[in-house]
């Protein structure tokens, strides 16, 4: 028993478990006193805990005295180990690790050196202080060059300072062996409505539109133009039109942005009801 590893049962588990992971990682190591894989794996974990000094916490659990505590976990076989961050559980493993093989796993629960200033940065972003925000995020990079949540927040600014180049760079690098696939293919979807809309005068375009209803060059101008300004129903129904009006249109382009708003929106619950609703007019057309 130290400082940094502790008992704990149903009554304290919320208070020294999830409560306590919003400060530090903690680790719940179910096992009991007739495991023998658990008398290796126990010792070693109390012992980096006093080696990593409060990096992280070990809480040890005994199944047999808390069995339904271990059910509500899923606990099937012990040694079993939970990882809680933030209040949830994250990861977790079953039997006894080798040292090198704990540590890594121990590891890959820290806070990234580079969080403090991605913090920074999104505070600098919502001030309109894009510049400030660029460069902290560059300087996190270097803290942390494989942290793909800082280089998607830079690919994210990046589109906002309309540098699609750079964005583009990014994203493709994260392309086939990121982990955060769907906020990447949201950026994707972005950087794609930026390059279609930037520049573009909505007035301009509904004169063009009032003049020709069949100029659909219009029409997908227009569509990109009004999601930069988030009017997303009118975008879609513009997009919609064009499917209506010619579905094969430069290679179904206009079905394939509505997909991407589609991909942008749904990270959104206020948007649940709208892509629904558009989901469904839009196989409605099609077929």
């Amino acid at each position: 028993m130290n400082t940094f590893s502790f008992d704990v049962n149903v009554g304290d588990f919320q208070e020294k478990v999830v409560d306590a992971s919003r400060h530090a990682p903690v680790l719940v190591d179910f096992w009991a006193e007739w495991c023998a894989p658990c008398r290796i794996l126990k010792p070693l974990l109390e012992k980096l805990a006093v080696e990593y000094g409060g990096r992280f916490i070990l809480a040890k659990v005994d199944s047999d005295q808390n069995q339904e505590l271990a059910a509500h976990f899923g606990v099937r076989s012990i040694p079993s180990v939970k990882a809680f961050v933030n209040g949830e559980m994250v990861s977790e493993f079953n039997g006894a690790l080798p040292e090198a093989q704990l540590r890594a796993f121990i590891d890959g629960l820290m806070p990234s050196p580079a969080e403090p200033l991605r913090v920074a940065a999104q505070e600098a972003r919502a001030k309109g202080a894009t510049e400030v925000a660029c460069s902290l995020l560059l300087d996190a990079m270097q803290l942390d060059p494989t942290n793909e949540t800082v280089q998607l927040d830079l690919a994210e600014i990046y589109i906002d300072m309309h540098n699609m180049d750079a964005a583009q760079a990014i994203l493709d690098t994260h392309e086939h062996r990121g982990k955060d696939v769907d906020r990447m293919r949201a950026l994707q979807a972005r950087l794609k409505l930026v390059t279609g809309g930037a520049g573009a005068d909505p007035a301009a375009l509904r004169a063009r539109i009032d003049a020709n209803a069949g100029d659909l060059d219009a029409r997908l101008q227009l569509a990109n133009a009004l999601a930069l300004a988030h009017d997303y129903r009118a975008a879609l129904e513009q997009l919609l039109e064009i499917v209506r009006r010619e579905r094969k249109w430069q290679d179904e382009a206009a079905r394939k942005t509505m997909l991407d708003l589609f991909t942008l929106l749904s990270g959104d619950p206020q948007h649940d009801d709208l892509v629904r609703e558009f989901r469904i007019q839009l196989a409605r057309t099609l077929n």
